[in-house]
């Protein structure tokens, strides 16, 4: 499998903070990648410098074969974390006009334009103003507007943000239909459960270093399973069965006890149970409970990918260095 993406070593400094450091990792053809992390963990900033928007202070990027992502443009699809298109065009206008951008004959992007608006339910709104849009609809318009061309690589920052759930959906549909239409894709977020449902690889990033870099198995499988077991037990009991890492939680309600178990890794969970029966316990609930994309990322790094504490530095920095 050969790779779109590679960066080596890449550093970016804004003054004396440092958003990006010693970030390495690669992206192959065809593949759906997360870029993960909080606010401010510089998954902005890494993009920028792939793009060619903004120099990289040390390391070296690789980009569909050239070593700046400016001599590709048109071979690249962006939608950037601030949303904006021309407010009285027509969504037509506004996707055929940026196809043009990108080399595609205006004819063409127009038919482009209209047929991709009606297979995304967008039909109706296509003669309407961009003004008159609903947030949903326009980011769903923007998206078009940066594949029209049919790009190799798509490039998505922050896609999903500010979406309710039916239209993150829609848009969920979208990276996948680019996928399966050939399109290799990267994109950046904070919400682990997006990259869950999508990606076939994640790169973990927290305070500009990568924590993480496979599957999404692979990632879950750094952290631990975990036991909820209710009843009138004794927690002690439940910590000496077989398997059982230590109690992480313990919750009373009048007689009954509310656990959370931490598992050992090569943990049995049936053997685990049987023991449970066997002994007798009073068990009214025992459910396994695998960790998620966001439990192992806590793992990894510590962080909750919620955190919103480094941007706050990080937007500072950008600031002071720009003056």
């Amino acid at each position: 499998m050969s790779t779109v993406l590679r960066l080596s070593d890449v550093s970016k400094n804004y003054g004396g903070f440092q958003a990006v450091q010693s970030l390495s990792f690669e992206v192959e053809r065809g593949l759906i990648c997360g870029f993960l992390g909080p606010n401010g963990a510089g998954k902005t900033s890494t993009i920028r410098m792939i793009l060619g928007l903004q120099g990289v202070s040390s390391g070296q990027i690789e980009i569909l074969g050239a070593d700046d992502g400016r001599k590709v443009r048109d071979r690249i699809g962006f939608l950037p974390e601030e949303r904006g298109l021309y407010k009285k065009m027509t969504p037509v206008e506004a996707i055929s006009y940026l196809g043009s951008l990108k080399g595609l004959p205006t004819g063409e992007g127009r038919k482009r334009a209209i047929d991709m608006l009606e297979k995304m339910g967008l039909g109706e709104a296509q003669k309407k103003k961009m003004k008159d849009l609903s947030k949903g609809m326009a980011q769903k318009v923007q998206l078009i507007a940066s594949v029209v061309h049919h790009p190799e690589f798509v490039i998505l920052d922050e896609p999903f943000s500010g979406l309710d759930p039916m239209n993150q959906q829609g848009l969920e549909a979208m990276i996948r239909s680019l996928a399966e239409n050939g399109a290799t894709v990267l994109f950046s977020t904070h919400v682990m459960q997006h990259a869950e449902r999508l990606c076939d690889k994640v790169v973990l990033l927290a305070r500009g270093r990568k924590a993480f870099e496979g599957t999404v198995d692979e990632a879950r499988a750094t952290s631990p399973r975990y036991l909820e077991v209710e009843g009138a037990v004794d927690p002690t009991a439940i910590a000496a069965l077989p398997g059982v890492a230590g109690i992480d939680q313990l919750e009373y309600d009048g007689e009954l006890r509310n656990i959370r178990v931490r598992l050992a890794a090569n943990a049995d969970v049936q053997q685990t149970l049987r023991t449970a029966f066997m002994s007798n316990l009073d068990l009214r609930r025992f459910q396994l409970k695998e960790p998620s994309l966001h439990d192992a990322f806590i793992a990894l790094t510590g962080d909750n990918p919620d955190d919103d504490q480094r941007q706050q530095g990080l937007e500072g920095a950008v600031k002071e260095a720009g003056r």
